[in-house]
């Protein structure tokens, strides 16, 4: 006679793999954090990319393109017949990739004119008319956007002004891949990015390489994401600034940049209230260093209280300073604002938490 389970062990023998599997995701799937908080890396401003942060490996302009070809190679004779193959099962096909120099024109040696642009004899080019794509350039001179809805796509600017791109009532300006430094023989520019008159929504700066400046960008609404900014000049009497708003309650996003100051004044990151309220903003995913504060956050002293002030998972780096800056991390955070968020900020060194 053949022995049959009972009930009891038939339901046993069901429970012990969905339990193995419960501690497979208790350890694994719920642990997962844990373990990727153990294995975060340090030191990441010594090579910034190789934490995946920006530095000049991985942003501004782009001078060649990876282009793909797809090879179709027809399979020998016997194999189509033996499979029986028909249409594209007949062929195998083999990916290449190929490096090709993109086109960068000159303005205004090569070009002084394009679709919604003009170089101005006076020395700049102005962008004026509404949604024009400015793309694959290399300019000696300011660039003045006037109309929205602008694109400016793999652009080197050289700037002997005042400003390297100034956005001058604008809405809607798009900046990717540019890379923006004096002129030669510059020390620096003064403002290498700006919204001149502080009016201009949904600006968006990403993936640049910004060099030699007073102040790197400085806009107060839209997104500042995935730039390296280093490297200031300095004149005497210049306010040093990465990233700078003075007063907005719109909303800025600061995301995923890497923003270095050497110099041991004013900041890498800051929030002032000079001319309003500063509301609205996450700055968050950064790697930063220098400055006499390495981040301004907002609250003047006798200003308003800031709110929705959001500094989130960002890295400090002692890479100028013991102190991260000359004076420490941080100042003008206001704990008490509403809103106002302060988390998983660390040290780039350790990765203790850096407290505000």
């Amino acid at each position: 006679m053949i022995p049959t389970a009972r009930p009891r062990d038939l339901k046993r023998r069901v429970l012990v793999p969905g339990a193995l599997l419960f501690a497979f995701f208790l350890v694994f799937v719920l642990g997962a954090p844990a373990r990727a908080q153990a294995a975060t890396a340090l030191n990441c401003a010594a090579a910034p990319s190789e934490c995946g942060y920006p530095d000049a490996t991985n942003t501004g302009i782009v001078t060649k393109l990876k282009v793909k070809k797809v090879i179709r190679i027809k399979k020998k004779k016997w194999v189509i017949k033996r499979k029986k193959l028909r249409g594209k099962k007949r062929f195998r096909f083999i990916t290449r990739y190929r490096e090709v120099d993109v086109d960068l024109q000159t303005i205004p040696d090569d070009v002084q004119s394009g679709p919604g642009w003009r170089w101005d004899p006076r020395g700049w080019v102005t962008i004026d008319t509404e949604g024009a794509v400015f793309r694959d350039y290399i300019v000696n001179g300011p660039v003045d956007v006037v109309a929205d809805n602008v694109t400016i796509d793999n652009v080197r600017v050289y700037s002997s002004g005042y400003f390297g791109i100034a956005i001058r009532h604008a809405d809607n300006t798009t900046i990717d891949r540019c890379t923006v430094g004096p002129a030669k023989g510059e020390r620096r520019v003064e403002a290498a990015i700006k919204d001149v008159y502080g009016d201009a929504k949904n600006t968006t700066i990403r993936r640049c390489n910004i060099y030699g400046w007073s102040t790197g960008v400085q806009i107060y609404q839209g997104l500042i994401a995935h730039n390296f900014i280093h490297s200031p000049g300095f004149e005497p009497g210049d306010h040093t600034n990465g990233t700078t708003s003075t007063g907005s309650t719109q909303q800025l996003d600061i995301i995923h940049n890497t923003v270095f100051n050497p110099l041991g004044q004013t900041d890498a990151i800051s929030l002032f209230q000079d001319f309003g309220l500063e509301a609205n903003r996450t700055i968050s995913d950064n790697l930063m260093a220098g400055g006499g504060y390495t981040l301004y956050a907002g609250q003047n002293s006798g200003a308003p209280a800031t709110y929705n002030i959001k500094v989130t998972n960002n890295r400090f780096s002692r890479l100028y300073f013991t102190r991260g800056g000359y004076y420490g991390p941080v100042t003008a955070y206001n704990p008490d604002g509403v809103g106002n968020v302060w988390s998983g900020n660390i040290w780039d060194d350790t990765g203790a938490p850096v407290h505000h």
